[in-house]
């Protein structure tokens, strides 16, 4: 893609996702995301029921009365998005491709993350960590970002998102809140998932395609899997073949969502014929009404 090009579309994306952002998530964002820890704010007298752990016993030995510190939660988070560029979300059948969900997803999120002063980094993954670009501030660093997810060229094709959700562990070292966000075509990331999950604040989201789990009758037709590089001879037209595909989808579907649960993990699931706002914003909410 052509510099100019690439510069329109990270235009397109900015107007479009920072709208949403500013209109629509950043309030949900900002209440359905804890902050780090807790900031010591005041000190004042102390009333019955406060926590003793809490008393200033300085003040207190000075005022000759027990005085307690308030602490605030600090709101300044720092978020990671774990971004699955493998060659399965070069597809979509719908309204646009996985890859091109991704992006407008993660500018979204970005954009309500800056506009909370958080500090936003980026993991680009396929079966090994492509890219990683640390945490900081400001719009010229999500621009930055947005022009990579239009642009950034995997070396693989493959996926493995236990290796990212590792390098995430062990890269950030503090609590951060981590978006995941994959076609999840893949196994054996359940462990990862729950050490990550320990550590930081840990989201999924499951962006998929309806022909990812059903196939049509198109009759012999040709399937190529990018992230195999080999295709195959498929006769759509055979009920047993069709039934077979939707089964093993659907198979691989409740594995990925009973590891997600098993670990604590929230997630959303978000399809390529849909808008992603609904989606979004329910995942916010359910969060928000826990708290």
């Amino acid at each position: 893609m052509e510099t100019s090009d690439i510069l329109k579309k990270v235009r397109q994306i900015e107007i479009k996702t920072r709208g949403l952002s500013n209109h629509i998530f950043s309030g949900q964002y900002h209440s359905a995301f804890k902050g780090r820890g807790m900031a010591f704010s005041e000190v004042r007298e102390y009333q019955y029921g406060d926590d003793i752990r809490n008393i200033d016993w300085n003040v207190t030995a000075r005022f000759s009365h027990p005085y307690i510190k308030v602490f605030d939660e600090e709101r300044e988070l720092t978020v990671a998005l774990l971004i699955d560029v493998s060659g399965s979300n070069e597809f979509g059948t719908q309204k646009q491709y996985k890859e091109s969900l991704m992006t407008e997803i993660a500018a979204v999120l970005a954009f309500s993350a800056i506009h909370n002063n958080d500090k936003v980094g980026v993991i680009f993954f396929s079966d090994k960590v492509e890219k990683f670009i640390p945490p900081k501030k400001g719009l010229s660093h999500i621009l930055r970002i947005i022009r990579e997810l239009i642009d950034f060229k995997p070396e693989s094709q493959k996926t493995n998102i236990a290796e990212a959700l590792r390098f995430l562990t062990n890269a950030m070292k503090k609590r951060c809140t981590a978006f995941l966000i994959s076609d999840f075509i893949d196994s054996g990331f359940e462990d990862a998932l729950k050490i990550a999950g320990r550590k930081h604040d840990l989201v999924a989201l499951h962006i998929y395609d309806h022909r990812d789990q059903e196939l049509p009758d198109m009759g012999l037709v040709r399937l190529f899997s990018k992230e195999m590089n080999e295709s195959i001879w498929v006769d759509t037209s055979s009920k047993q073949t069709r039934d077979d595909y939707k089964r093993h989808a659907l198979k691989r579907l409740d594995t990925m969502e009973q590891a997600l649960r098993r670990s604590g993990v929230d997630f959303a699931r978000i399809s390529t014929n849909q808008d992603y706002v609904k989606p979004l914003l329910g995942l916010f909410k359910a969060r928000e009404a826990r708290r």
